[in-house]
């Protein structure tokens, strides 16, 4: 079946309720969560026991589109590939309905007009334990998209959690006569209180959202047409991007801001349901990953250094200080660089409120860490003042930052480890440990590391602007110019 199946992960969320450890510019599926590969890597890992690894396409906000491309450089080197895995980008967020219509008319038109591709919609923030039953109900489900329909994936309830939609379903002789195991959908619900939670589960008839579908791209078309006509009349106009797959900024901001369940799933006649028993879980919470995680004896998980004395059922996660406990029950502690969030562990839903707060305020620790990764490595912010930001900045070896130029600020470079080759204007220079260099506003520089060694520079920003949107890249070996 892989020839003939197409995978689409969504990769655009922002994982506000896994603050502190998600950020807006660095969201939770760009994160190492008690695995060697991050939760996007995880899940087109996943994806290749159905489809063939060059027909996985990948959709995010434009803003993510670098963290994601070196993510999947390293599954490009996994498999042996010569040519990169597409990124579609989004020009800015318009929820989950206007992001799939996207990349569906990109994956359309990769396929070929003669060609009426089946794809597989996946959320790139879960985990499955069982990745051969996942792989063998994705297979039913082909069958299913075959005939004209549009296939969601369900879970059977294992608790009352109002942390989910519902899908109530019933039997349908026609359906079941494709697949024995197949539910025709009547009604989706939103995520209810505790009560209706209980009545769902105890019916027996309603399943978990998990989020996931699959359809021919013309059933998908046709039935986004018929009910959110808005969406395709706007990708009608619009001009597919080569080098990017993307389209005009002022085209995709007159999209709605629309789900694909508000959009689509919620009206559409055409919606059947294959059941998960693959011990799927929703890693949207500190609670939810406490879940699937290994605990010792009195049920608490720690990660990072924690020193614990008497705490029960309880999570400890430490990034760079030494965190201490006692005596804890059912609590959530999560440590950064520059953040600490603790509560009780049945309020994880609510850590989406904080991360609300601080974006209010306009506080940086809701949208970045103390330290960036980038593709060419990484950075630390050590200091910032009126006026002035102080970094530390690693450079893997054979990488170079972008040639560049600032509006709004200067820059000193000190050599703290390593070689650099440093470009400014028409000038390269070879700087060695100890040695500096001024960079003046408006110079056009880049750092560069063509060594066999790590590079770890001091850099002093001096300025009345000092952030990223004061970079204009003129030449950029990861495709960010």
């Amino acid at each position: 079946m892989k020839e003939e199946l197409y995978g689409l992960i969504l990769a655009g969320g922002s994982g506000s309720r896994l603050w502190p450890m998600s950020r807006e510019m660095y969201p939770k599926q760009l994160l190492k969560i008690g695995s060697k590969l991050t939760l996007f890597q995880s899940t087109f890992k996943r994806l290749v026991n159905n489809i063939d690894d060059k027909n996985i396409y990948s959709i995010t906000n434009v803003k993510h589109s670098s963290n994601i491309k070196m993510q999947l450089s390293e599954m490009q080197k996994k498999f042996c590939r010569t040519t990169s895995y597409k990124v579609i980008t989004e020009p800015v967020g318009r929820n989950t309905a206007p992001a799939i219509a996207l990349a569906v008319q990109f994956i359309k038109k990769e396929a070929g007009k003669e060609k009426d591709p089946i794809i597989l919609v996946v959320p790139s923030d879960q985990s499955i334990g069982d990745e051969a039953d996942f792989a063998n109900t994705v297979e039913k489900g082909i069958k299913l998209a075959k005939e004209g329909y549009i296939v969601t994936f369900g879970v059977v309830p294992r608790r009352i959690d109002t942390g989910f939609g519902y899908i109530k379903t019933g039997k349908n002789a026609k359906l079941q006569e494709l697949v024995k195991t197949a539910l025709k959908v009547s009604e989706f619900k939103e995520k209810p209180d505790k009560k209706t939670a209980e009545e769902y589960v105890k019916s027996g008839k309603y399943f978990w959202n998990a989020g996931i579908f699959m359809f021919k791209t013309s059933t998908f078309m046709n039935e986004l047409k018929k009910y959110s006509p808005e969406i395709t009349n706007i990708l009608k106009s619009a001009q597919l991007s080569e080098k990017e797959p993307s389209i005009n900024y002022d085209i995709f901001s007159k999209m709605p801001d629309i789900s694909i369940d508000y959009a689509l799933m919620e009206k559409s006649k055409k919606i059947a349901l294959l059941s998960l028993d693959c011990d799927w879980n929703d890693l949207g919470s500190w609670e939810a990953i406490y879940d699937v995680s290994e605990k010792d004896k009195n049920g608490n998980y720690k990660l990072g250094n924690v020193i614990d004395v008497g705490s029960k059922n309880s999570m400890f996660y430490s990034t760079s200080k030494l965190v201490t406990t006692i005596g804890l029950e059912n609590t959530v502690v999560i440590e950064t660089e520059d953040a600490l969030l603790v509560c009780d562990k049945s309020k994880t839903q609510d850590v989406k409120k904080i991360y609300e707060k601080l974006k209010d305020k306009n506080d940086p620790t809701h949208q970045i860490h103390k330290t960036v990764y980038r593709p060419w490595g990484y950075y630390t912010v050590l200091q910032q003042g009126e006026g002035f930001l102080t970094k530390c900045i690693s450079v893997n070896a054979g990488a170079k930052l972008s040639l560049q130029k600032h509006f709004h600020r200067s820059e000193h470079w000190v050599v703290l480890e390593g070689k650099a080759l440093v470009v400014k204007g028409e000038e390269k220079r070879e700087l060695k440990t100890g040695d500096s260099i001024n960079i003046g506003v408006e110079e056009i520089h880049s750092l560069q590391n063509p060594y066999d060694k790590q590079l770890k520079i001091l850099e002093v920003q001096k300025g009345n602007k000092l952030d990223e949107n004061d970079i204009v890249r003129l030449e950029d070996m990861y495709g960010r110019a």
